[in-house]
């Protein structure tokens, strides 16, 4: 995977996550369907966070694994234009990590570790799509709930 195919990745994933949650309004931020879940603003703080995960780890050797700190983080952003914020910041620093690196070290592997297993380093790309998918599809949940019409992520109708 080279590295300009690693930016129109990040760049889509950037589009449909914007554009699928966009009808949600900061006044939405605390929104959580039910007590203990992850608030509107966390959902996209998680996403963020994880972006960043995935791209400081892929060349770390090592990967942040202390997920009771991690989600204080997350669910101490109380603001959905912070989270939004900060996943911009994510998607724009994963966009430069992805050009620090040459396809051939894109697609060196991983040494064994309990995450991606002793897969090629792009590989991480595949996992921010679907993770990112995965929190677009809850939030998409979130905004019926709120009685929100959540557009298509891939186009503008």
């Amino acid at each position: 995977m080279t590295q300009e195919t690693i930016k129109i990745q990040l760049n889509n994933i950037r589009e449909y996550f914007n554009r699928s949650t966009r009808p949600l309004e900061e006044k939405h931020s605390a929104f959580a369907p039910r007590e203990g879940t992850f608030t509107v603003a966390d959902q996209v703080a998680h996403v963020a966070q994880t972006i960043e995960w995935f791209f400081d780890s892929a060349f770390a050797g090592t990967w942040r694994m202390d997920w009771e700190e991690m989600d204080k983080e997350v669910r101490a952003v109380k603001s959905l234009t912070a989270a939004r914020s900060w996943f911009d910041r994510a998607v724009d620093k994963a966009i430069q990590a992805a050009e620090k690196h040459t396809a051939e070290e894109w697609a060196s592997f991983f040494p064994p570790n309990p995450i991606m297993g002793e897969a090629p380093r792009y590989a991480i790309i595949s996992a921010i799509v679907d993770h990112t998918a995965h929190h677009r599809g809850a939030l998409t949940v979130y905004q019926r709930l709120l009685g929100l019409t959540p557009p298509m992520p891939y186009m503008e109708m």
